[in-house]
């Protein structure tokens, strides 16, 4: 039988697993519900008899698995060791070890999921040509996955591409989840974008369909479009912080591209028209013409990158 690979991206919620072949080929996905009661001890093992259930229903020997890739949330290490995983209730621990037993040895690879998810892209997505690229979700919070060479940049203790923590503006007063203050996650996430919005609105009463209602990022976004005066500041303010942002990670990795991804991503190329400039304005010249695209595996990315993770050792 042909050679396969399992792709695994374990969520807080849902665990997302795909059946690849070796060239990058999605042959079927599915999902399972994250048991994250008793510390997340239920976790692997429900993973592990997901993966041996679909192998006896595709009558898939365990010599034709070439492995299985995870990627977690959470800082994960080259060796496959995870610090932590307060959502899941983790420790430390290796992950690769553990999930390699419950397998009867089938070899398993692991990675942080931001970082595995730009893997995906890289292979089979908006990077796809290219070995040095940097992956930007911008969802609830802002996320980063830089590839070197083809290959995730972890860092030691795998907290590599942090990128939403990198600091933008020196003179925030509100506190950043992570402790710090002014760091680009507050202005560039969708959570971001609706505090900019608010400030400006609160600024003076300049009119504006944002004004007077629960504002969403979509929102912002949607009354850009529109060609709202106010929105468009708010998307400039955005563009500014977002491009001043990836500017200092291009200084120190120079991809190739910059590959976007999550929630805000959905307003499309308009993005584009707000963070490229403030870019080219602040990065060293040896990176402004770094390319631009929108990520294109969507929620898939993760697996596709677990699967990788195996290709790649």
């Amino acid at each position: 039988m042909s050679k396969r690979i399992f792709g695994v991206d374990l969520g807080g919620t849902t665990v997302k697993l795909g059946l690849f072949d070796p060239e990058g080929n999605v042959l079927e996905k599915w999902e399972i519900t994250t048991r994250k009661e008793d510390s997340g001890k239920l976790i692997l093992p429900d993973i592990a008899d997901a993966i041996k259930g679909k192998m006896q229903e595709k009558s898939i020997a365990k010599e034709d698995v070439i492995g299985v890739g995870i990627g977690v949330p959470g800082p994960v290490d080259s060796d496959g060791v995870i610090y932590k995983a307060a959502n899941l209730g983790w420790g430390v621990f290796s992950i690769k070890e553990e999930l390699t037993g419950l397998l009867d040895g089938i070899r398993v690879e692991a990675g942080n999921d931001a970082n595995v998810a730009a893997l995906g892209e890289m292979w089979r997505g908006g990077g796809q040509g290219y070995d040095n690229m940097v992956a930007v979700t911008l969802g609830t919070g802002v996320g980063g996955g830089i590839i070197v060479d083809g290959r995730i940049l972890t860092g030691a203790k795998g907290a590599g591409g942090e990128i939403g923590h990198i600091l933008v503006e020196e003179h925030e007063t509100e506190v950043c989840g992570c402790g710090k203050t002014g760091c680009l996650e507050q202005y560039a996430s969708a959570t971001g974008v609706v505090r900019l919005a608010n400030r400006r609105l609160a600024k003076d009463d300049k009119a504006s369909v944002l004004r007077g209602k629960k504002i969403s990022a979509k929102d912002v976004w949607d009354a850009v479009k529109a060609g709202d005066e106010l929105a468009v500041e708010v998307a400039e303010q955005f563009g500014e912080y977002l491009g001043k942002g990836l500017a200092a990670v291009a200084c120190v990795v120079n991809p190739d591209i910059f590959v976007i991804g999550g929630g805000v991503s959905k307003a499309g190329d308009v993005l584009m028209d707000y963070m490229v400039e403030p870019y080219k304005k602040y990065v060293f010249h040896g990176s402004r013409e770094t390319k631009f695209a929108l990520a294109t595996l969507g929620n898939d990315a993760g697996i596709y990158g677990a699967a990788k993770l195996v290709v790649l050792q």
